[in-house]
């Protein structure tokens, strides 16, 4: 960890890990005059590929194109269900309701916080085509128990948006579903500022995806558009800081996982901590606990210049997805859930300060 900053000094939720490499890819690419759809494009889908083990990927626009762009590969639309947790990003039902789709909220384990399979397998309906199943904060989801739920006609995507690098038995998430969503924002492990990408094997997906991202417009043979789609695409300037990034990718990962066992050596038995199932390894998108005076370890942490947020939303609570529910473990998960700083820049002091102002307001 880095020197740690001094008491009163403001200690960031989080912190891009990027310097001189991503500067001079950068300026490689400005001189370059290829600003767009050119090599760095793909040299950063082929290695993100490798890193999900996947045949392909596509970069995107953002983590929600990526959600977006998968569900449209599938053909899902008006008519069609997709089951999706009820405790998660608003992106992951927004994507599904933007292809006409119904957006089905699925009750999550209170302990996990990932989608409860036992809840998705009573979810499941004749017109049931898709779950995207989330692995929250980069903790895997239990993969085998949400297979044994749906039948093999229902198609299951990854949102991986903050579990790049992260693996469930051993294998990376992103490349266990027929479709992995990625997203490269600044409090996700590998940045690109903004963006993300569609991870799968299935050629037949990949080339609708690299479609659907471009307008429409077929990759091959005389200019022609089937059927209408919108510009996802990821720049190459972008695509440029993403390269060294991912090139570190296991750096940034041990850092982030030193600073989360720190977190849980001190936290352990004061709040609930969140830990992959052994066997598995977190991703760290995220440190987040769960205690029940959430709300006033927020204003305390704040006042002593520390900055904390929720971990994410009960989709039930807002207004487009009102008249799904109840769910009590995502409106317990919504109260409870609270996201710590951080990023590689945290040091021990920086986490002892942050311990010691949440141990004040548990005891």
């Amino acid at each position: 960890m880095v020197q740690g900053t001094e008491a009163g000094t403001r200690i960031r939720l989080a912190w891009p890990d990027v310097g001189p490499e991503e500067l001079a890819a950068v300026a490689e690419v400005l001189e370059s005059g290829f600003l767009t759809m050119g090599p760095k494009v793909a040299e950063f889908e082929s290695a993100l590929a490798h890193a999900c083990s996947t045949e392909h990927a596509v970069a995107v626009s953002s983590g929600t194109a990526a959600l977006h762009l998968a569900v449209l590969a599938l053909g899902i639309g008006e008519g069609d269900e997709v089951i999706v947790p009820a405790y998660t990003f608003p992106a992951t039902a927004s994507a599904v309701a933007l292809t006409g789709a119904r957006p089905v909220l699925v009750d999550v384990d209170p302990r996990t916080m990932n989608v409860d399979p036992s809840r998705v397998y009573d979810a499941v309906t004749p017109a049931t085509r898709a779950v995207i199943a989330v692995h929250l904060f980069g903790r895997p989801l239990d993969w085998e128990a949400l297979q044994a739920a749906v039948a093999p006609d229902v198609e299951l995507i990854e949102d991986a948006a903050g579990a790049l690098g992260a693996r469930w038995r051993g294998m990376p998430c992103g490349g266990l579903g027929v479709m992995g969503c990625l997203s490269f924002h600044p409090r996700k492990v590998v940045t690109t500022g903004e963006g993300g990408a569609v991870t799968t094997s299935d050629d037949g997906l990949d080339a609708a995806v690299r479609r659907l991202r471009h307008h429409g417009i077929a990759s091959q043979g005389d200019f022609e558009i089937e059927s209408p789609s919108t510009n996802y695409r990821l720049s190459d300037l972008q695509c440029a800081i993403g390269i060294p990034q991912l090139a570190r990718l296991d750096e940034l990962l041990a850092a982030r996982r030193r600073i989360a066992e720190a977190y849980n050596e001190r936290l352990r038995g004061t709040v609930e901590i969140a830990e992959a199932d052994e066997g598995d390894e977190h991703g760290w998108q995220a440190y987040v606990v769960q205690l029940d005076r959430r709300d006033d370890a927020v204003a305390a942490l704040r006042a002593e210049g520390i900055e904390a947020q929720i971990g994410t939303y009960a989709l039930h609570r807002l207004r487009a997805y009102h008249d799904q529910g109840p769910f009590p473990a995502a409106d317990a998960c919504f109260r409870r859930a609270l996201a710590l700083p951080l990023h590689s820049r945290l040091s021990d002091s920086d986490v002892d300060r942050v311990c010691s102002v949440l141990t004040q307001i548990v005891s």
